[in-house]
């Protein structure tokens, strides 16, 4: 269950505010499933958007790596302002965007902004030196060949979760959010896992790859690696949607892996 900026305690409120002067008013966001806490601040240096865990969270080291990343990622994301770390909470402060999440639908103005956001972060490599999961690791269990698993190896900093939550369109540009998750991999994949995403969203699976082919990395993809990387995406995300009976979103996503799995398939 998500937290309000109220039910922190008052001394990791109070380090806060000592960077922001006082918070004036607090929006918890209603999207988004990582943070404890995640909120919009109106304070008297501006409005900030802060998140947050306990730092006995299973999931604490996370706000590490976020903080680590951004950096190297801006300006797609958000800038980060400021970190607090009380020995109770972990917090990230960043920069507001005043957004929405990216329509994926057929026809929206919003696809063009999405596919040059993936083509500026296909040319980030990862940082050398940064411990991060390799994409041939996270997918191991959904592929059978080691040997395609390799395919999907490279240098690229990839994001991985094109949840339209996460792409927000804000001055006419997409902004992508949520850094907790970032991975190495081959350039073309981040297009690939837009894919799934836009096929949910409506696009058979032959529309969905037009799209992706608007990404120059998509033209270095094999074949086989498509295949591969498409059957791993409909094995995850059925595994997914097996844990989680009641979420419709995670359902329809499952449907649309499928789809472009039986897609490269025939």
């Amino acid at each position: 269950m998500r937290l309000q900026w109220q039910d922190l305690p008052n001394a990791t409120r109070e380090a806060v505010e000592a960077r922001t002067g006082p918070v004036y008013a607090a929006e918890t966001a209603s999207r988004g499933l990582n943070s404890e806490i995640a909120a919009t601040l109106d304070t008297r240096a501006g409005r900030v958007f802060v998140k947050g865990m306990s730092t006995d969270h299973p999931r604490a080291w996370t706000q590490t790596r976020e903080a680590t990343i951004t950096p190297y990622v801006a300006p797609l994301a958000p800038r980060l302002l400021w970190r607090i770390n009380d020995g109770t909470w972990d917090l990230l402060g960043f920069e507001h965007l005043d957004g929405r999440p990216a329509d994926y639908r057929p026809h929206s103005d919003d696809l063009p902004l999405v596919a040059e956001a993936i083509i500026t972060l296909s040319g980030v490599r990862a940082p050398v030196g940064l411990e991060l999961k390799h994409i041939e690791q996270r997918l191991a269990d959904y592929i059978d060949d080691p040997h395609d698993a390799e395919l999907l190896r490279g240098k690229t900093l990839l994001h991985t979760d094109w949840h339209p939550d996460n792409v927000l369109i804000a001055d006419n540009a997409a902004r992508v959010v949520d850094w907790a998750w970032p991975t190495r991999g081959a350039a073309w994949i981040d297009a690939a896992c837009w894919v799934v995403w836009l096929t949910s969203a409506g696009h058979t699976p032959a529309a969905a790859e037009q799209w992706a082919a608007k990404t120059p990395a998509w033209s270095t993809a094999p074949r086989r690696a498509l295949d591969a990387f498409a059957t791993a995406q409909e094995r995850l995300w059925a595994g997914i949607a097996a844990d989680a009976p009641d979420i419709a979103w995670i359902h329809d996503l499952a449907a649309a892996a499928g789809q472009w799995a039986a897609y490269r398939r025939s």
